[in-house]
């Protein structure tokens, strides 16, 4: 879609942040529908950042990096590198989307089916927030969230990149999503995450994305009974999503069904 109010298209290094901008990455929503209140974009490509960096840190994923090349990534010595595909695939898109759309748009967007809020928060994920004075904040992604469409940026603030730390990268994970339709919109996606080494038991993490409006995550010291998990997820203030791609009370059903499919391959790993 053309965007006719813009009247600048700037190198982002070069823009100091004003009323009327945007910062500007695939740009794959930014022209899906009219922006009445922008005026100029401000390219973010043009700070050259390297989409990965693997260490042994972890994995640092830079806001530019796109869905395309995420998918591409190979570490195998991770266990939880499985979970990049399957996240990746999804957002269910062209090539021609995949190639633009990016971790940091898919993010800030907030939208609660986005699939690398789902990857990012599962895996622990910490955002770097650059601010206009030039300073940077760290905020956890399970935090970065806030609401459908709402997320912690304020005016001027830029999402820099997404670290995921080795510890939660070496552990074993879960995957499962579930849609309305088979092409459709993720309803709800739910992770589950464990160390390796203790055959079944250890601690257990869930996360629960698009069945809510923001990321919910809960920990057990180890894998609990059915209906521990169940009451977990009463307990935890979910606020289901409801639109088009489904009810709140079916995404809570299918949410708590995913969630005990999760539970039992967890203590199976």
């Amino acid at each position: 879609m053309d965007l006719p109010g813009i009247t600048e298209v700037t190198d982002a290094r070069l823009g100091a942040w004003r009323s009327g901008d945007a910062w500007l990455a695939g740009g794959t929503w930014l022209f899906s529908e009219p922006q009445p209140d922008l005026t100029r974009l401000l390219d973010l490509r043009a700070f050259g950042w390297p989409s990965l960096r693997q260490s042994q840190d972890g994995l640092e994923i830079a806001a530019t990096c796109t869905l395309a090349e995420l998918a591409r990534l190979r570490a195998p010595y991770w266990r939880a590198a499985p979970l990049i595909g399957q996240c990746c695939a999804a957002l269910l898109g062209s090539f021609k989307v995949w190639n633009a759309a990016t971790v940091g748009g898919n993010l800030c967007l907030a939208l609660p089916a986005g699939p690398m809020i789902s990857l990012t928060c599962a895996l622990e994920g910490e955002c770097t927030i650059w601010r206009p004075d030039g300073t940077a904040r760290r905020v956890p992604v399970a935090d970065f969230v806030t609401g459908p469409g709402e997320c912690i940026l304020r005016p001027g603030e830029l999402l820099r990149s997404v670290h995921l730390p080795a510890s939660a990268l070496d552990e074993v994970t879960a995957f499962r999503q579930f849609s309305l339709s088979p092409l459709g919109r993720s309803a709800s996606v739910v992770i589950g995450r464990r160390p390796a080494a203790v055959d079944g038991g250890g601690p257990l993490v869930i996360t629960v994305t698009a069945a809510t409006t923001r990321p919910v995550q809960l920990r057990f010291p180890a894998p609990p009974e059915p209906d521990v998990l169940l009451a977990g997820l009463a307990d935890a203030g979910c606020v289901y999503h409801e639109d088009v791609h489904g009810s709140a009370e079916w995404r809570e059903a299918i949410t708590r069904h995913l969630a005990l499919e999760i539970l039992d391959e967890m203590a199976q790993l």
